[in-house]
């Protein structure tokens, strides 16, 4: 006989964060995969209405989901870290996973992920985001300073030394280690959550773990469009500049 499936290490059932701000019809292309694809993995789906999207609502209502979904109707709209953390209240599984609405899932990427959390000291592990056109996307960055921000954005030049953060689109944490983290600094607003979250990880002892799958990121870039989200940029650049865990993790990683 077949020894019982493990509920609580990391292949223990995964409670999914998706927030959206008008997002509906990348929502329900979502949901599809999950439901196509993850639904032996995916204990629930805590959906986060940023704004109301009552043809979101029904799509919900009306599917036969293989997951249970639950609806979390925001009277106003908050943060990216505020929503997240709200949501990671209800979870009760091992895994807890952070989303962006606009993920295509061609394959199931779950038991690739659960194996990287099975390597030592993996708090949170993440896959290769593609574009569209299959083309790798800029998910994995080195610590951004101010002159690694100049180049990036004067001169178009990348940085290529090391891994110290990835792009909140696809996070899966063991739970224990978000909780211990405290969730994202709800102080942000949009932009450098994930820088934070991810330093604060390896500052305590945790590892940020790549898995072989690929997922699609249908990334909007709105920085460079919209005035707001560039001001909340700019804002959250120098928050984390400003932060001891910032510091302390730049000293390690020059000492390092």
């Amino acid at each position: 006989m077949a020894a019982p499936r493990d509920r609580t290490g990391p292949d223990g059932p995964i409670t999914i964060s998706v927030v959206s701000h008008g997002h509906g019809l990348h929502v329900q292309a979502l949901l599809r995969d999950l439901a196509a694809r993850c639904g032996e993995h995916v204990s629930g789906v805590l959906l986060t209405l940023n704004v109301p999207e009552p043809a979101l609502q029904r799509f919900v209502a009306d599917g036969r989901w293989p997951f249970d979904i639950t609806l979390l109707n925001n009277p106003t709209p908050h943060s990216f870290g505020h929503n997240h953390n709200q949501a990671f209240a209800r979870v009760d599984t091992p895994l807890f996973c952070v989303m962006n609405p606009d993920l295509r899932l061609p394959c199931n990427p779950f038991p690739a992920l659960q194996i990287a959390l099975q390597e030592a000291r993996a708090g949170c592990a993440y896959p290769v985001q593609l574009d569209e056109q299959g083309r790798r996307q800029d998910f994995e960055r080195a610590l951004p300073t101010p002159w690694s921000l100049f180049r990036r954005v004067r001169l178009g030049r990348k940085q290529s030394d090391g891994v110290d953060w990835v792009n909140g689109a696809f996070m899966l944490f063991k739970t224990e280690v978000y909780r211990c983290l405290g969730g994202f600094d709800e102080r942000y607003r949009l932009y450098c959550e994930d820088v934070d979250i991810c330093i604060r990880l390896q500052l305590s002892d945790y590892r940020l773990q790549s898995a072989a799958v690929d997922v699609v990121h249908l990334a909007q870039r709105a920085t460079g469009r919209r005035f707001g989200h560039l001001f909340w940029h700019i804002q959250s650049m120098f928050r984390l500049w400003c932060s001891a865990a910032y510091w302390r993790f730049l000293h390690r990683r020059t000492r390092g």
